[in-house]
């Protein structure tokens, strides 16, 4: 009934309905505050987090104790400064759905828009935030290696042997790395600043997610053949990439137009 399927709905109504430790990661990008007003209705910035926590209560439900939340979200600007409804709701999935808050990774949108606006320059990053059900959380690190880089093999080149072994800073500051490791190595572990393109490939949907965002958690936080679900599904995009990479995919999304987009891919009802 639920896996392999996309879901016609409010997230709130159909995720009542779904068995609970059901999911193992849910990743998604929810309308942002006053956005897609035309699509989604908008949601005012003062009440975003009263509506956004309803549906994550439900979302906790769902997530198996060994599951991750992953949530792209940004502030906006109101009245020339930036809301705090981002952070109110941080504070209110820990405090008062019960998440725990693992990680903040920042993506830094390497072919962001060019702009200026009167206090600020244009926007070329936003949050995604990494909550989990339980501190015994299950993570594929190894999966999601990238290259470590031509810049190492210069570094190293012009380093003496003393200077690639030692673990005390030049400074004596007692914070030092053994230089060393990095030898050999053709890939390393990613930091939480995630540098990537935010052009998609998807077209039809107004914020279309970039494949490479749910494909880099998935790999992260699932096996093959574990569940994923996005509550927000817009263009299908953590749907599609789900099935490609061997896991199960639920949707939801609220637009029918968005579900017949759907349907034209394949994505049963």
């Amino acid at each position: 009934m639920w896996r392999n399927r996309v879901h016609l709905g409010d997230c709130l109504t159909v995720l009542s309905a779904m068995p609970a430790d059901y999911v193992d990661l849910i990743v998604t990008s929810p309308p942002y505050a006053d956005a897609r007003k035309h699509t989604y209705g908008g949601i005012a910035p003062d009440r975003y987090v009263e509506w956004f926590t309803k549906r994550a209560i439900e979302m906790l439900r769902v997530l198996k104790p060994s599951g991750s939340f992953v949530l792209n979200i940004k502030e906006r600007c109101a009245d020339g400064e930036r809301h705090t409804y981002v952070l109110d709701l941080i504070l209110a999935l820990k405090r008062e759905v019960g998440f725990r808050w693992v990680e903040e990774y920042i993506w830094h949108k390497t072919t962001a828009a060019p702009g200026k606006w009167k206090y600020r320059f244009r926007d070329s990053w936003e949050r995604i935030l990494h909550f989990s059900k339980s501190r015994d959380l299950k993570m594929r690190q190894d999966a999601v290696k990238v290259p470590i880089g031509e810049w190492t093999q210069a570094r190293l080149k012009n380093m003496s042997a003393n200077d690639r072994t030692r673990r005390e800073s030049a400074t004596r500051s007692k914070v030092g790395r053994r230089i060393a490791n990095w030898e050999g190595k053709r890939l390393v572990y990613p930091s939480n600043v995630l540098r990537k393109s935010p052009v998609a490939h998807n077209t039809g949907h107004s914020a279309a997610f970039p494949e490479w965002l749910p494909e880099f958690f998935i790999k992260l936080f699932t096996d093959e053949g574990d569940v994923v679900l996005d509550p927000f599904l817009g263009s299908g995009t953590t749907y599609r990439v789900a099935k490609q990479l061997g896991r199960v995919p639920i949707g939801i999304e609220i637009n029918p137009e968005y579900v017949q987009n759907t349907l034209t891919m394949g994505f049963p009802l």
